[in-house]
């Protein structure tokens, strides 16, 4: 090196295994451009040692978007699949119908209490006992076993024939409303025995039309209409003195829902149900009532003598929730304008306060009740079972469209409660039990009972695990005395 010569830089000694890394070309133009498609964030996440510069962020083409959807249609059908699906859809749902029914009575019922000289909570209070009793009912129906099920169906069968002949005796039976169908207890306590028919009627149908397939007489007309439309008409007969055409029309439902799942032929299926809307038809002209309320169907004004006016507030009440209501408690119809706010048109009270989100999720409950009930019928081997569950759901779903149509200004006023939402204990307690029937057959399905078994010691692990923090904290906290 001469004297002249500038001395070349001491290069700093590197890590042993470290690669040494020199700037590329086009480095500054790559970065400029990061900066202006995605900001300074884009170039703190350049990685070090002159690598490639960011991922900008790629959009979403039309093919990824398909697979995604794909996949998760995949998930929830294979979610739906699951045999548990149906047990908690029948008992998350029930339950959900009857707190949210709770609530609703206790908002619509308030000043109907009132103007009665009662305390605002009282319809609120015998609504909750009869929501206490009706699940332990309902707890019951799932413990019994099936065989003492079909036993209990002639016993009630008996009991509710009796009850509704001591609704006609004079001094015995109580009229409500015009409708002659209620049993005085004393005091407060009254009781309809039609609405116990319904249940009766389930039971007794499941279990003759299950008897007469084991022996296979089900292929003979005789065979599938004895006794079980004579028996029908009887209960129709009894309800029909008392006036009560709505809780007649369920009846007739749950017969054609038991008549179908027995495979009758169209032809006999039409010819019931031709003879069942004469029947009808005849018992809607010979009545000034049925007639008026034929009329308000699609009614917007309350007519000559108010006779729609029911109907007309009805709507008005649904118009003045919008889309998410006026608020809890915040009703105006169920000032005096609105009748029978807390029993046939708690509906429309709810459409009002919790608006059409409200309404739809009370239909959305129903429909998901619907189909597990129909799900337990269909994937039984049973045919008890499958008669009982879809009894109870043409039951259910039957009374729940006849009631909100008739709210809706598309049926009739039937004068029939919200199944499990509307006030009522008659009616609440017989369809918690068959509630419970729904659940104990969900539980009942082989793939439902192994799934059941297999939870049962993770359960008790995840409780015993619970257990063992909490006594671990609880000795290492200091006694009482001590500061």
């Amino acid at each position: 090196m001469t004297p002249d010569q500038p001395a070349a830089p001491r290069s700093r000694p590197s890590a042993p295994g470290a690669r040494r890394t020199a700037p590329r070309a086009g480095a500054a133009p790559r970065v400029r451009a990061a900066v202006r498609a995605g900001g300074r964030a884009a170039v703190l996440a350049r990685p070090r040692g002159g690598g490639r510069g960011p991922r900008l962020p790629r959009r979403p083409t039309r093919t990824s978007v398909l697979e995604s959807l794909r996949r998760t249609q995949q998930r929830a059908r294979r979610a739906w699949d699951r045999p548990l699906t149906a047990y908690y859809l029948v008992l998350g749902g029930a339950l959900l119908i009857t707190v949210l029914g709770l609530v609703m009575v206790y908002s619509a019922s308030q000043i109907k209490a009132l103007q009665s000289g009662l305390a605002p909570s009282y319809f609120f209070r015998k609504q909750l006992f009869a929501a206490a009793l009706g699940g332990s009912l309902m707890l019951l129906a799932v413990r019994m076993p099936i065989k003492l099920h079909r036993a209990f169906a002639y016993p009630l069968l008996a009991v509710s024939v009796f009850l509704m002949c001591l609704v006609q005796v004079p001094g015995m039976g109580i009229s409500v409303n015009g409708n002659r169908n209620w049993i005085s207890f004393g005091g407060p306590f009254l009781l309809q025995p039609s609405e116990f028919s319904k249940l009766a009627l389930v039971l007794w149908g499941a279990d003759l039309l299950a008897r007469k397939q084991d022996k296979r007489l089900l292929a003979q007309w005789k065979h599938l209409l004895v006794p079980l439309v004579p028996a029908t008409g009887m209960l129709l007969g009894l309800i029909m003195l008392g006036g009560d055409m709505g809780t007649a029309i369920i009846l007739t439902a749950i017969l054609f829902g038991l008549l179908w799942l027995a495979g009758a032929p169209t032809r006999m299926f039409v010819g019931v149900l031709a003879f069942a809307g004469a029947v009808g038809v005849v018992l809607i002209k010979t009545s000034a009532n049925r007639m008026s309320r034929l009329a308000c169907i699609g009614a917007t004004e309350p007519g000559d003598h108010d006779q729609c006016w029911q109907a007309v507030h009805g709507i008005y009440a649904l118009a003045n929730g919008g889309w998410f209501g006026s608020g809890l408690g915040a009703s105006m119809e169920k000032w005096g304008e609105l009748p029978e706010p807390h029993t046939d048109f708690i509906f429309a009270i709810t459409g009002e306060e919790l608006g059409l989100a409200g309404t739809l999720s009370v239909l959305v409950l129903f429909a998901a009740l619907g189909y597990a009930g129909i799900r337990v019928a269909g994937r039984t081997e049973d045919p008890f079972v499958r008669y009982a569950a879809g009894g109870v759901t043409t039951w259910i779903t039957a009374q729940a469209v006849i009631n909100i149509g008739a709210v809706l200004g598309l049926l009739p006023i039937a004068g029939v409660p919200l199944p499990l939402f509307s006030y009522g204990g008659s009616a609440l307690l017989p369809t918690m039990f068959a509630v419970g029937l729904l659940i104990a057959f969900a539980r009942a399905e082989p793939a439902a009972r192994a799934a059941l078994a297999t939870r049962q010691p993770a359960l008790r692990k995840k409780l015993a695990r619970v257990r063992r923090k909490t006594m671990r904290r609880l000795s290492k906290k200091r006694p009482s005395g001590e500061r």
